[in-house]
């Protein structure tokens, strides 16, 4: 369910200047930061394996899955530094771009998966009404489904991480991202408790598809709306789930991002700060993580269980 707090902050949402919309989420940040300092970033819960786990492929100690979801035009137009980015390190990601809520480029999507990444669906309008009935949620879903198809797409991830697991079987896909192990401060903020992937069935083989929770905290949480500046909680609750075997999955938003080091909006952070979390990852853990693209975790485990 979705908060008292953020029904309203939706509802006055287009009406309040930026600066006062992050100002207004600071502030429950701080509060929440405080309330649930036992259960995030790090909740132990989390760390059981699924029954008859045998590990990753090439006995590799750990999964690293990157994804980025693009929420505007400007964010689009970051997406190819960020992925210089990544193949300076050997990284490979996702990008979830929104369908109808600015003009989605074909030529950058086109770059994306020649280099070998992936390209995902978000939501659709991004206008926080995705799941306000089930009646709404199949209506979008139809033109959901046929931006999938057409942007060869296998998985979604709901705006805002909104998610009701069950109406997202009225999608074509074969994974999906709209969820986390704890994150409280989300507007939805009930997390799977669960490190590792899982498989969501509702009786219809063709439309089972596995959930992947993310459990790294995002970059928006991290540094706009926590004010860090640093990384370390990314390396302490990374650290973590390496010596669990889990998976390590982060979201990040080139929207955020500044890659040119001034003119900071309120709502971005260096780009520098993504950088060392690669740099960590590539240098502690070298040939210890199993970096894929979602769709490849995905096939991988439904095959497994």
């Amino acid at each position: 369910m979705i908060s008292c707090f953020y029904k309203l902050y939706y509802l006055f949402k287009p009406m309040l200047p930026r600066r006062v919309q992050i100002s207004l989420r600071r502030l429950v940040a701080r509060w929440k930061q405080s309330r649930y300092r036992h259960s995030w970033p790090i909740d132990e819960s989390a760390a059981n394996p699924p029954k008859n786990w045998r590990g990753w492929p090439g006995d590799k100690k750990f999964a690293l899955i990157l994804t980025h979801d693009v929420e505007l035009a400007g964010g689009q137009e970051k997406c190819l530094p960020l992925m210089e980015l990544e193949k300076r390190y050997g990284f490979r990601s996702s990008f979830n771009f929104v369908p109808e809520r600015y003009p989605v480029s074909k030529e950058v999507q086109q770059i994306l998966r020649s280099n070998n990444f992936e390209i995902g669906v978000h939501g659709l309008y991004h206008d926080g009404k995705l799941y306000q009935s089930e009646k709404i949620f199949r209506q979008r879903a139809e033109k959901i489904n046929r931006y999938l198809a057409d942007w060869q797409a296998a998985g979604f991830r709901s705006p805002s991480m909104h998610h009701n697991l069950a109406w997202l079987h009225h999608l074509n896909i074969k994974y999906d991202l709209s969820t986390f192990d704890t994150d409280p401060f989300e507007p939805q903020s009930d997390g799977v408790a669960t490190i590792f992937p899982f498989r969501v069935q509702n009786g219809l083989p063709e439309k089972n598809y596995v959930e992947l929770p993310y459990t790294l905290v995002q970059d928006y949480t991290h540094f706009i709306m926590l004010k860090k500046t640093d990384i370390k909680i990314w390396q302490e609750k990374l650290d973590w789930i390496v010596a669990k075997g889990g998976m390590a999955l982060l979201n990040t938003h080139p929207d955020y991002m500044n890659f040119n080091g001034n003119q900071f909006k309120p709502d971005e952070y260096t780009a520098a700060y993504y950088e060392e979390f690669l740099k960590y990852v590539h240098t502690k853990y070298k040939d210890q993580y199993w970096n894929v693209i979602p769709k490849v975790l995905a096939a991988f485990w439904q095959s497994r269980f």
